[in-house]
This record gives structure tokens, C-alpha cells and sequence, in this order.
């Protein structure tokens, strides 16, 4: 079951995020939940396995808005920086970025 103890430990900045839902913690939990129900992740990865890098970047511009409005902090950085790449649509290796995406959802989503 997530908890915020939990939520702390993975790196979330929790305080952040309890603040963001007026302290109310039942309603962070469920927001997070929501986000993991979410299947964008894989969509971006196809996506960018296609090279359709507009499409990328608004999926993943629309999940570092949902990650980081939630303060999970160890998530949104890579998809963050995939978005400011994506926003200039470099034309690169996001393999990396996408991994360290993909392990920071399933360590989440195991808490």
C-alpha cells in the first residue's frame, strides 16, 4: 500500500506535493494513483520509436506537468529533460532517458 512514508523514501517532495491537495493526504495518495494507472509512459516510447518527436514532446510535456504538480521528484527529472529535448525536436538517443523513466515508474508503482 503507498503511504507517504514511502512516498518519502522514494524521493518524492512530498511536503510539496501534501500542499499542493491542502494537506490532504487521502487525495495526494489517489492523484498519485491516478498518475500510475497513466499509460503515457509507453506511449512516449513508442512515439519516440517512431520518430514522431511533435507527438513526443506533447505526451511527454503532458507528463512532466502531471509528475511534477505530484512532486515526484526522481520521475519527473527524466521526463523533464526528454520534454526540453523534445521541445527543440532533437533528433537523438532518448534510450537512456527513457530507461531511468520507465525504472523511476516501476520503483513507484512497487512501493
Amino acid at each position: 500500500m503507498l503511504t507517504i512514508e514511502k512516498l518519502r523514501e522514494y524521493g518524492a517532495d512530498v511536503d510539496e506535493g501534501l500542499a499542493r491537495c491542502m494537506d490532504k493526504e487521502d487525495f495526494y495518495i489517489g492523484l498519485i494513483g491516478k498518475a500510475l494507472a497513466d499509460n503515457r509512459l509507453s506511449l512516449l516510447e513508442q512515439q519516440i520509436g517512431n520518430g514522431d518527436l511533435d507527438a513526443a514532446f506533447e505526451t511527454a510535456h503532458a507528463l512532466k506537468g502531471m509528475y511534477a504538480n505530484l512532486s515526484l521528484t526522481p520521475l519527473t527529472k527524466p521526463v523533464s529533460e526528454m520534454t526540453e529535448l523534445l521541445r527543440s525536436r532533437m533528433d537523438t538517443d532518448y534510450s537512456a532517458l527513457l530507461a531511468d523513466a520507465k525504472l523511476q515508474f516501476e520503483t513507484l508503482c512497487s512501493l
